[in-house]
């Protein structure tokens, strides 16, 4: 048999076929027509007013050749790198990231259990653990620290990650204050401003609101990081039946015209701006109206947005490992293996809030490591199967003959590891085994596992002399808004 190609069929679906998606994308650009959005920073109003867009006030309506032309503009690929060198994302299509999230209220403190509020510590706990466990990519705070000034808190929580990670790190900020601080830490760790364009160690995580309205602050800073390089992730949202249309396809159209308004604005600022769009679309709790973070709904509909972002060319942030259980119980297992399971079909680029617990107002390391587990089930799912000359393994099928055995062959050996995922938390030992060491549930292999990493793992040193520089913008940040 002579096959000269290697057939690898990587797993996945669609939800929307180009059809669909055709007539989605053309009522969206109906809508920021006819309806328009609101957007109140003055900078953005102007540069999409002189591109020919109909400004009244703060409302914009924006007619389709901006949104083409931006759509156009934006890299089907980009970079984000780790200040390491050695992790970066490469942002293609169908090459799926995962990472945790921003802004819970709560976290679970990983030594007492105790539900608490977020504070000064736990991103940089967060960040190193993100660091030590291979099937998360980059890093995020996972929990809105409360003991600082409230004006800094984006602020702290970046330089504390960025000094406890090798790998990528997503912040967000209020201000652009905010902004140049973060800026400028980046800077001390990249070496110069230069470096830092050329290998940028960061991506702006900014939101627009639904239904279509753009804030000053947002809007503000994405431009700005896109006239210096830096990446931006523009999300956005949605909840169905509340501050969106009940219908899946209404919800579609008002989180695309948020999403293609911002990116016209960002593109028109500085043309081919690395831009990465995203969604948290959810849908509605029939009981209480707020959102259902772990409804399947969710999920579906994130794969949706990934398979228009696809069509449209232009990268998706989506969301998975996450759950509205209050605790890392079975719930929390189910929803977050649903949603990673769909977020890796699906082929969303950048997935985020992986961690997230009670609706994304607690932030768990637990959690963080139990789907770290799943995604790695998952990312051996959709490494899919190789059928060549050589798997087939034709020759050593006629050595062996009927009867025999392949575990002594060296090619069993060769590939063992490779073609067959090994568990670092699943049990898989016999009753007698399993007993004997101890029979723990996967919640006390959970805890041991995070113990290890907090009492073991070290993430590459900062720089020599950037950690002063970092402690100097601090001081400098507290100064400011001291002296407000």
């Amino acid at each position: 048999m002579d096959i000269n190609y290697h057939a690898h069929q990587t797993p996945q679906f669609r939800v929307l076929s180009d059809e669909q998606i055709a007539v989605i994308y053309r009522a969206t650009l109906e809508c920021l027509q006819r309806t328009g959005v609101v957007i109140r920073n003055a900078e953005a109003r102007h540069l999409l007013a002189a591109a020919g867009a109909d400004v009244d006030g703060e409302r914009v309506r924006i007619p389709p050749h901006i949104v083409q032309d931006a759509v156009a503009a934006a890299p089907r690929s980009f970079t984000i790198w780790g200040r390491d060198g050695q992790h970066r994302l490469q942002v293609v299509p169908d090459r799926v990231y995962f990472g945790p999230g921003p802004t819970c209220t709560y976290y679970i403190d990983p030594y007492t259990g105790e539900r608490r509020k977020a504070r000064r510590g736990d991103p940089g706990t967060t960040a190193r653990v993100c660091d030590a466990l291979e099937h998360i990519d980059y890093a995020m705070g996972l929990g809105l620290i409360d003991d600082v000034h409230h004006r800094l808190a984006p602020v702290y929580e970046f330089a504390e990650m960025i000094a406890n990670t090798g790998k990528p790190v997503f912040p967000w900020a209020y201000s652009r204050d905010n902004m140049q601080d973060i800026y400028d830490i980046a800077v001390a760790v990249a070496g110069s401003e230069e470096a830092l364009r050329r290998r940028p160690n960061f991506a702006l995580f900014a939101t627009f609101q639904s239904p279509l309205i753009h804030t000053d602050e947002e809007l503000g800073n994405a431009l700005w990081c896109a006239e210096r390089g830096v990446p931006v992730i523009y999300i956005g949202g949605g909840t169905a039946g509340s501050n969106a249309p009940i219908t899946a396809a209404g919800l579609f159209v008002i989180y695309l015209a948020g999403a293609l308004s911002g990116l016209a604005a960002i593109q028109l600022k500085r043309r081919g701006a690395a831009v990465c769009l995203g969604g948290v679309p959810q849908a509605m709790n029939l009981a209480t109206a707020s959102p259902a973070y772990g409804s399947p709904e969710m999920s579906l509909y994130s794969a949706a947005l990934s398979d228009i972002s696809r069509w449209l060319g232009v990268p998706f942030m989506g969301t998975a490992g996450a759950s509205e259980a209050k605790v890392l119980d079975l719930q929390a297992a189910i929803e977050s293996t649903m949603q990673v399971v769909l977020s890796g079909l699906s082929g969303a680029t950048l997935v985020h809030d992986v961690g997230f617990l009670d609706c994304a107002d607690i932030g768990s390391l637990e959690m963080l490591v139990m789907t770290d587990e799943i995604i790695a089930m998952m990312r051996r799912i959709m490494r899919g199967i190789e059928v060549s000359d050589d798997t087939l393994m034709l020759d050593l099928i006629d050595h062996v003959g009927p009867g025999g055995e392949f575990v002594s062959t060296k090619e069993t050996a060769r590939r063992c590891r490779t073609e067959i995922w090994n568990p670092t938390l699943m049990d898989r030992d016999r009753w007698a085994q399993w007993e004997a060491a101890g029979a723990k549930t996967m919640q006390e292999r959970i805890r041991e596992k995070l113990r290890r990493i907090l009492e073991t793992h070290q993430p590459p040193p900062l720089p020599a002399g950037a950690a002063e520089r970092i402690e100097a913008i601090l001081q400098r940040a507290e100064e400011r808004v001291a002296g407000a």
